[in-house]
């Protein structure tokens, strides 16, 4: 009895759990309002000037009030036939006070900058000029909704605000796109992407090869497998399946660092542009999240639902489940038993009815009148960005975005001596408290410098042109620019007249690539000796001691005009020894390549001119060749030949090492002295230089 008594007083009534759980709730929402008022006490809405705004703004025109009285009335259905879903935002106040429809607030503007044309320049300007303010209560919508030109002023906003605005540049582009009142993840509604991959990392996605739609071409008979080895994997896999209980074990202490599941899930209140396929050649309808200016997929889990939608002409009410969220969701507005609209389009009235079968003479009179009714123009003032704006869209200098091991920086352009833009750190820790990578991004630099990659783990720098370089450069990978401490500098080789497109030089070697030769030529190496050390004791420079070239080498592409055994694959001057090997090509069925080696007569001065030529010197094994390519005469002219080319190619060396030590000069001298230039459509800057 004593045990039934202690259960008896344990026990609750469901009345009771649903009253903590809303007490719960509440407690949860009014935490979250009083973060969101101490993170806004540094500016106060109901403080701003409204003296000078149009008579629009402050009073309703006939049509607005016709249009506010059909939006009562539609409202008062809704609430009376979907008593168990939310108040819809249909009616908010505007910045003096006044009710607006939601599809007046609406501005559809296309400004003149070729990147508001598109919707990733509308999407990345607003979310880089306005600044975020979290909505009051997470779980309801605002009671105001301010004009687009008063957020362009004042630069900042909720997830409505961001909305509204986003939406009016994209409609006015040509978009077919709308405003989404909905509920999405805390994530979201809190622009916080520290778990997120920075997009910047992201790798495109890998295109699959199509397959072969010939059908009569040979299927291969699949490779043979030991019924052995199959045992033995299938024993693994039972080893494995018994211990996944402990890596579970180890998963769970894993799973502490994620976030913890949010209480008001499914119930916060956010804001996002729908835009559907159609128009501009979209080809799938997707969302614009306002606060990342991102496009995400409609079957994205972050989005939990959606209540309504509008644009400048109209307001639809979803009539679907959202108990998976978005994911199947038809976006058909045509549909009225997806999408309840509320001015009836084509003629056809509202599909919601009406309390009883019986209608009174007030709801036929405004029937009648939404039947006929078409959408007041908007009240809002036309929306304009200057081009001091436009081009300096951060209000605090820069813009700063934190994500899962990666931060992100932006600044406007001009705004930096050097003319950094934008620049992504990437870390080892989620802390965030050990670099690995940072890559910095320009504009408008004279040398055409627009990207800069830092490994700080083996402080490599590379630096990446655009074309149009004095030097040709299109990138140098360096650790330092004193000279011979390990270059590689890439060009743009089709503009070049040696077709060298990649060079690598350090203080022992030098490798130069090239591409698109008439003599067939692709790499040449070179190796050096050391210097003289009695020169560089005394401070000789470099070009006064040269380093002393100990090899060369060079490769060649296959000739098709020429025969196997006459053209040449490999080419090695052994300088100091006084040595030539040639490697030639080997036919399809060869296996055995055709050799020549000039040497060194042992006992015999080395003379400039003269070139001496017998059996002991001379190691050839051409089994392919004719007759006429074994005898004395021919390998005569052949080293005469090669002798001559030899002189050319140390002095075409002499030339690549006098190009590093003055491309290294001109890159010191350009990181020294960093000039910035100036399109002629930048009105902006040129106001300020002119100042």
């Amino acid at each position: 009895m004593e045990a039934l008594e202690e259960t008896e007083e344990v026990e609750q009534t469901p009345e009771d759990v649903i009253s903590l759980n809303i007490s719960d709730l509440e407690t949860d929402v009014a935490v979250e309002e009083a973060s969101v008022k101490s993170d806004e006490s540094d500016f106060d809405w109901s403080s701003i000037d409204t003296s000078h705004l149009p008579s629009s703004y402050k009073t309703n025109s006939q049509q607005e009030k016709e249009l506010l009285q059909l939006a009562d009335h539609f409202f008062q259905q809704y609430s009376h036939l979907c008593p168990d879903r939310k108040p819809l935002f249909i009616h908010p106040l505007n910045e003096c006070g006044v009710q607006k429809f939601v599809s007046t607030t609406v501005r559809p503007t296309l400004l003149p900058y070729p990147d508001m044309y598109y919707w990733s320049g509308c999407a990345s300007f607003v979310c880089d000029y306005l600044i975020m303010e979290r909505l009051k209560c997470p779980i309801t919508p605002p009671s105001s909704l301010y004009s687009p030109t008063t957020i362009l002023k004042y630069q900042r906003g909720n997830c409505f605000d961001f909305t509204v605005l986003l939406c009016s540049l994209l409609i006015g582009a040509g978009y077919d796109a709308y405003c989404v009142h909905g509920y999405a993840t805390l994530e979201m509604c809190s622009l916080d992407q520290t778990q997120e991959l920075c997009p910047r990392l992201r790798k495109p996605p890998e295109v699959p090869e199509e397959e072969d739609p010939n059908k009569y071409r040979i299927k291969y008979p699949l490779e043979p497998q030991s019924q052995f080895e199959l045992r033995q994997k299938a024993k693994k896999e039972e080893e494995t399946e018994s211990t996944q209980e402990e890596e579970n074990e180890e998963q769970v202490v894993v799973e502490v660092d994620k976030p913890k599941r949010d209480p008001l899930h499914g119930l916060r209140v956010h804001a996002w542009v729908l835009v559907l396929s159609g128009k501009r050649k979209v080809p799938e309808t997707f969302f614009i999240n306002p606060f990342t200016g991102n496009h995400h997929s409609t079957t994205d889990e972050c989005f939990l639902g959606i209540e309504s939608i509008w644009n400048h002409r109209n307001y639809w009410v979803n009539m679907q489940d959202c108990q998976r969220g978005c994911k199947d969701l038809s976006f058909d507005l045509s549909d009225s038993f997806c999408w309840e609209v509320m001015l009836a389009e084509s003629n056809e009235p509202s599909q919601l009815p009406t309390e009883s079968p019986k209608k009174d003479t007030d709801d036929m009179e405004k029937e009648e009148i939404g039947m006929s009714f078409e959408m007041p123009l908007s009240w809002v003032a036309q929306i304009k960005v200057s081009c001091r704006e436009y081009e300096n869209p951060f209000s605090r200098g820069k813009k700063e975005i934190l994500y899962d091991k990666a931060k992100q920086e932006k600044w406007a352009a001009y705004a930096n001596r050097d003319g950094l833009v934008e620049r992504l750190t990437v870390y080892a820790d989620s802390d965030r408290t050990e670099e690995l990578e940072v890559k910095e991004w320009f504009k408008h630099r004279e040398d055409l410098l627009y990207m800069r990659e830092v490994n700080k783990q083996t402080q490599l720098i590379t630096d990446h042109f655009r074309p149009g370089h004095p030097l040709l450069l299109k990138a140098h990978s360096y650790t330092s620019l004193e000279p011979e401490t390990g270059h590689t500098v890439e060009f743009y080789h089709t503009a070049r007249v040696d077709g060298l497109w990649k060079r690598f030089e350090n203080a022992t070697e030098m490798t130069e690539y090239f591409e698109g030769r008439e003599d067939f030529l692709h790499m040449r190496h070179i190796e050096f000796g050391k210097r003289d050390q009695e020169r560089e004791k005394a401070a000789v420079t470099a070009d006064a001691n040269p380093r002393p070239i100990v090899q060369i080498k060079e490769y060649f592409h296959r000739n098709p005009e020429k025969p196997a055994d006459e053209d040449i694959e490999e080419r090695i001057f052994m300088v100091i020894d006084d040595v030539i090997q040639l490697t030639y090509h080997l036919e399809l069925h060869d296996t055995i390549a055709s050799k020549v080696v000039f040497c060194r007569v042992i006992g015999r001065e080395k003379r400039e001119d003269e070139i001496f030529l017998s059996r002991e010197n001379t190691v050839k094994y051409q089994p392919w060749s004719s007759e006429k390519h074994k005898n004395m005469r021919h390998l005569y002219d052949l080293l005469w030949e090669l002798r001559a080319e030899q002189k050319d190619l140390k002095q075409q060396v002499r030339d690549s090492e006098a190009e590093m030590l003055n491309i290294l000069m001109v890159r010191e001298d350009e990181e020294a002295n960093i000039k910035l230039s100036v399109s002629i459509y930048s009105t902006a800057k040129r106001e300020q230089q002119h100042e």
